[in-house]
């Protein structure tokens, strides 16, 4: 089976034209077809009512289930606020060289931070964010190059800071990896 799709996987949420527009930059950025599945729930044992948070760990294994017998990648997006232990919180979670990864919504917003909504800044947030997550699910690590997409974001200034494209050295290390996945296909 043609096994070269990566696959928008909604959590929670519907927003039909953010989630369109996500899979065409995906689509973009790794040259591969993207496409939308349908919604599916949020686990209900991820929730920390203490943080009012999901573990997104817990969210990242319950993607498993939803994963489509055609799919290379899959990029779930919510708008919960996420976190992983340690820290308060993240903008997303991969499994580097693995088949699924996760945004949140949710502190790429400008209203989060209590300034007016901007559409342009976050779908631009949106889209780094999308591709940095997937970029892991490729064997791309953190870069140190702060302007790469692959850069590490600790907070909303790093995210605003780098761009949405790879870096040289990533952008070969994906095209080597896509190659290598397309002729095992």
């Amino acid at each position: 089976m043609y096994r070269l799709k990566i696959y928008i996987l909604p959590m929670g949420f519907w927003d039909d034209g953010l989630l369109q527009h996500i899979a065409r930059r995906v689509s973009d950025a790794f040259g591969l077809p993207a496409l939308v599945l349908r919604e599916a729930p949020l686990p209900g044992g991820a929730y920390a009512p203490d943080r009012d948070q999901y573990n997104s760990t817990d969210v990242l294994k319950s993607i498993d289930r939803y994963i489509p017998d055609d799919a290379l990648r899959v990029l779930a997006v919510t708008n919960a606020d996420l976190f992983v232990p340690m820290m308060n919180f993240v903008f997303g979670e991969a499994a580097v060289d693995g088949r699924v990864s996760l945004i949140s919504l949710h502190r790429l917003r400008p209203e989060f931070y209590a300034n007016s909504p901007d559409e342009q800044l976050f779908v631009g947030r949106v889209m780094k964010e999308a591709i940095h997550e997937l970029g892991h699910t490729f064997g791309l690590r953190h870069s140190a190059n702060p302007n790469s997409v692959m850069y590490f974001s600790s907070n909303i200034v790093d995210t605003d800071r780098k761009s949405a494209e790879f870096d040289g050295d990533e952008i070969e290390l994906l095209a080597s990896k896509i190659r290598e996945l397309k002729r095992a296909a």
